[in-house]
């Protein structure tokens, strides 16, 4: 699947699975927030642990359109703000309470396409990382280079393939394969960025 057929692919889902997608992807980054509000003492990582549990179990039933903007509003108070802090982990950081927030507003509208842009945006989050901290004083091309042999993009664009691909494989959000699809996402602990809640 080359980056066209993929970008079609994900452009073209809908339902819970666009939902899963998008959980997948704020799955993926939670670690980012996680050590980011241990590191400054937010003390929030495990409410946030528990709205992205929410997220999951909204997959599999019908989320009352009541609960999810009080949801949002939880999410909101505990997503960082940006130009409060001097630490680079805020911008990872907010990118996962971005992602978490379009699962949860894909469930208010799923009308409204939303997995395109948050595929852009993880991916993103990790061409950032990698440019942080290896690309300094690297011209446009040394950058493109960086990105195209980096094992962390490697392994982002391995993982949103994969699961665009087990996605479109299944017909019903069953429970096995959403805990299946938690479990890849969650990838022992270690985020996109190649960090671990293991430390």
């Amino acid at each position: 699947m080359n980056a066209n057929q993929f970008l079609k692919a994900v452009s073209q889902l809908q339902g819970w699975r666009e939902c899963a997608f998008l959980l997948a992807l704020a799955e993926r980054a939670f670690p980012n927030y996680a050590l980011f509000a241990d590191a400054v003492g937010m003390k929030s990582g495990g409410k946030m642990r528990q709205l992205l549990d929410l997220g999951w179990d909204m997959l599999q039933k019908d989320a009352t359109e009541a609960a999810i903007p009080q949801l949002l509003t939880k999410l909101e108070a505990l997503s960082p703000a940006v130009d409060e802090y001097d630490a680079y982990g805020v911008y990872p950081a907010f990118d996962f309470c971005q992602l978490l927030e379009q699962a949860l507003l894909n469930r208010l509208n799923p009308n409204k396409h939303r997995a395109t842009d948050a595929s852009h945006l993880a991916t993103k989050t990790v061409m950032d990382f990698v440019e942080m901290s290896e690309g300094e004083g690297m011209d446009e091309d040394e950058l493109v280079r960086l990105f195209e042999q980096h094992p962390l993009l490697k392994e982002d664009k391995l993982f949103q393939r994969d699961t665009l691909l087990t996605l479109k494989r299944q017909r019903t959000p069953r429970d096995d394969f959403v805990s299946q699809l938690r479990l890849d996402a969650a990838n022992d602990g270690v985020s996109n960025l190649g960090i671990s809640l293991e430390g």
